[in-house]
């Protein structure tokens, strides 16, 4: 065996044992996944929960524990609440010129795109406008008489 062989087989070998390492691990990682999902699931006798007489205190207990953390996170909630009202006021008060420029460009804009549209809708339809311009003329003369 020359040298080259030599390097190529232990290069082989040792990506093996990497690939035979890491399949090793990954099985560990999702079999320790799922017994964590198993213990986090709580099992339920459907029967004793879900029976008419244990169905009211049972909702009463979810009521009561949705409160509580709702309670437990209610500063957290309104400081988020706060902190994103005072960005906005800033953002709004940082980009106050920027967005009045923006709105008169825009503004302009349409305007213009307006005044097209008015102006290619009135030359294809010049005759039918007409049209009802002269008869609405006549009726108004024929009203006043």
């Amino acid at each position: 065996m020359d040298l080259e062989e030599l390097k190529r087989l232990r290069k082989e070998n040792f990506l093996a044992h990497k690939k035979k390492k890491r399949e090793y691990y990954l099985k560990k990682k999702i079999e320790k996944t799922l017994t964590k999902k198993r213990n986090k699931v709580k099992e339920f006798d459907y029967e004793t929960d879900l029976n008419p007489l244990n169905f009211e205190r049972k909702i009463k207990e979810i009521i009561k524990q949705q409160k509580e953390h709702v309670d437990n996170r209610k500063d957290k909630i309104i400081e988020k609440i706060r902190e994103y009202k005072e960005k906005k006021r800033e953002y709004y008060i940082e980009n106050k010129d920027r967005r009045l420029e923006y709105d008169k460009e825009y503004r302009e804009q349409k305007k213009e795109e307006l005044r097209e549209y008015r102006r290619e809708y009135y030359q294809k339809n010049k005759d039918r406008i007409l049209k009802k311009q002269k008869e609405r003329r006549k009726q108004q003369s024929n009203n006043k008489e």
